[in-house]
């Protein structure tokens, strides 16, 4: 058992799995697995590891349901060949840090309980894991050496601003609203999950069960906790809890001196998982929630870290939900070269402003315009941390779909829809993540999160490879490998006319997507109508250097079974 960070020393770890080779799936991988050279080679697939499969049982309940529904790391290793074959490239992996054994309603992983061990409800045998916690180190290990062997890297999600339910308020409240001036009195809870009325500081609690407080060890302490009640009334939305998942203090500086515990705690409990497990990127859970500086430190301690162990391109990025403001998420990645500091931010953002209107977009709720104008705002706010236009890529994640929005994108009565939206993701700038179940047609929707949670695995003809989705995607992602324009490609929209004398970015709803990626003297012209009940003739500009006239086009993909194209470049 590792109760704290001096006993995760890291040249153990490295000592135990030295730099050789491990055999998975029948093969010998090195380790550690080296980094891809540019994670614009690969696109991500991003699944729930509770809501993925479970090779020995059913999901508990019917969706949606906010308990945990038994998906397992043993589920995840048997479809591997399954993600191959789509041609998955990373695998991005929801939190699988031990949450407190009595919170079954926050399965997603985001409550942690111990920094240093794996949880235990992910494994085959979750009693056992419990008893002996090295059963479930080892098979999450064996889960990522599977997936190196299989040619798929692994990105870990890893929280930074908070940890689960570990504590009641004064009145034995799970959450208390904002208090403006100093601490709540706290209750930490047991083994049970039940306050106990003289556990009102940590440091002073004398047996504590391995399964209460904070772990390791390092983390217990009061003062590394807001204590101050929920954001919601905050005049400052990053300082608070988010509801009943309490907040760590990752500003607090140790009284007299410039260290700050709490950062250098969670930048080693990373560093370690790094070494433990052999991954290859963490997604950072909230990153806008945390101080600037510290969010810049932490992706350069990640990046330096994994360079000294001969991982020469550990990724990571950062959810900054953002849908308007691209100047805040230019805060967090690359160099900004308007800031004094020295250190480079996380290597990506979620991209949340392309989504939304991409989304829209394809939906025929806004026009083809929207979408434009916003890539050439993007382009004027990125000139001081890009280093060329190309470039811009590598600094975004683009998806349709996630897990905390209320609906997923794909409607059932509208596939062409979907199978647009994906054309469109697969082929703009940005390295493409796809949401788990998208590809088998998932479209749950409500009211609340959980309807886009589903258990994949207890739907009929689950992992298929029969389903059209399917094919279109596994298709798309062998045109992104063969095409490089399509993965590092500068990104301009194009202007269009249906008479030929009036150009400009379709204006209406319903209209036509149009733009180009171009890489040295190759142009790919991405074109989407949005109205998918009526065909219609459009007249794009291109690069006229690289297409003169006499030049003629063919079709590289198209979601129409019958696909024409102009017999050659007219303008």
């Amino acid at each position: 058992m590792v109760n704290s960070l001096n006993d995760a020393d890291i040249a153990t770890v490295l000592n135990a799995t030295p730099s050789t080779t491990r055999t998975a799936g029948g093969k010998e991988i090195p380790y550690p697995f080296p980094s891809p050279a540019d994670w614009r080679d690969h696109w991500i697939y991003f699944l729930l590891v509770d809501r993925f499969d479970n090779p020995s049982a059913p999901p508990r309940s019917a969706d949606p349901s906010d308990t945990y529904q038994g998906g397992s790391f043993a589920g995840i290793k048997r479809r591997l060949p399954y993600l191959r074959d789509l041609g998955v490239g990373a695998i991005w992996l929801s939190p699988v840090l031990m949450n407190p054994p009595w919170f079954e309603w926050y399965w997603g992983g985001y409550g942690i309980l111990d920094f240093l061990r794996v949880e235990p409800r992910f494994c085959i045998d979750p009693d056992a894991a419990r008893q002996n916690p090295a059963l479930a180190d080892r098979e999450f290990r064996d889960l990522v050496d599977e997936a190196h062997a299989q040619g798929i890297y692994v990105i870990l999600d890893i929280v930074l601003n908070h940890v689960g339910d570990l504590f009641d308020y004064e009145g034995m409240r799970d959450a208390a609203p904002w208090k403006q001036d100093g601490e709540y009195t706290i209750y930490w809870r047991n083994d049970q999950g039940v306050a106990q009325a003289d556990w009102t500081d940590i440091a002073t609690i004398v047996n504590l069960p391995q399964e209460a407080g904070i772990w390791p060890k390092d983390f217990q302490q009061n003062d590394y906790f807001r204590r101050r009640g929920t954001y919601d009334l905050s005049p400052d939305p990053t300082t608070g809890d988010f509801d009943r998942l309490k907040e760590l203090v990752t500003e607090y500086k140790i009284p007299g001196q410039s260290l700050y515990p709490v950062r250098n705690h969670l930048i080693r409990a990373y560093h370690y998982l790094i070494a433990k497990f052999d991954l290859d990127g963490y997604r950072i859970d909230t990153l806008q929630y945390a101080e600037g500086d510290f969010a810049r430190v932490f992706g350069n301690a990640m990046r330096e870290f994994a360079l000294s162990i001969g991982k020469k391109n550990f990724f990571t990025f950062g959810e900054v939900w953002q849908d308007d403001q691209e100047a805040k998420i230019a805060e967090f990645v690359g160099r900004n070269t308007l800031k004094e500091h020295d250190l480079i931010g996380v290597d990506a953002a979620i991209d949340f402003p392309m989504r939304k209107r991409l989304v829209a977009v394809c939906k025929g709720f806004a026009p083809p315009s929207e979408l434009a104008a916003h890539f050439d705002y993007r382009r004027q706010v990125l000139k001081t941390v890009v280093s060329s236009h190309a470039d811009a890529g590598r600094y975004y994640i683009t998806f349709l779909d996630n897990h905390d929005l209320n609906e997923r994108f794909h409607n059932p009565a509208y596939p062409e829809q979907t199978r647009l939206a994906l054309t469109c993701l697969m082929t703009m700038q940005g390295i493409p993540c796809i949401y788990y179940g998208t590809e088998h047609g998932l479209s749950g929707h409500g009211n609340r999160r959980e309807y886009v949670r589903e258990a994949l695995w207890g739907l009929q003809n689950a992992f298929s490879p029969d389903q059209v989705l399917y094919q279109t995607l596994k298709d798309l992602s062998a045109l992104r490998e063969l095409q490089p324009p399509l993965r590092f490609g500068r990104q301009y929209f194009r202007v269009c006319s249906g008479n030929q004398i009036d150009f400009g970015y379709s204006a209406y709803p319903g209209g036509v997507i149009a733009f180009s990626r171009i890489l040295n003297d190759r142009e790919l012209l991405v074109v989407a109508n949005t109205n998918i009940q009526a065909d219609v003739t459009v007249h794009f500009a291109v690069d006229y250097n690289l297409n003169p006239e006499t030049k003629v086009w063919s079709v590289l993909f198209s979601t129409n079974p019958n696909p024409s194209a102009p017999a050659s470049t007219t303008s």
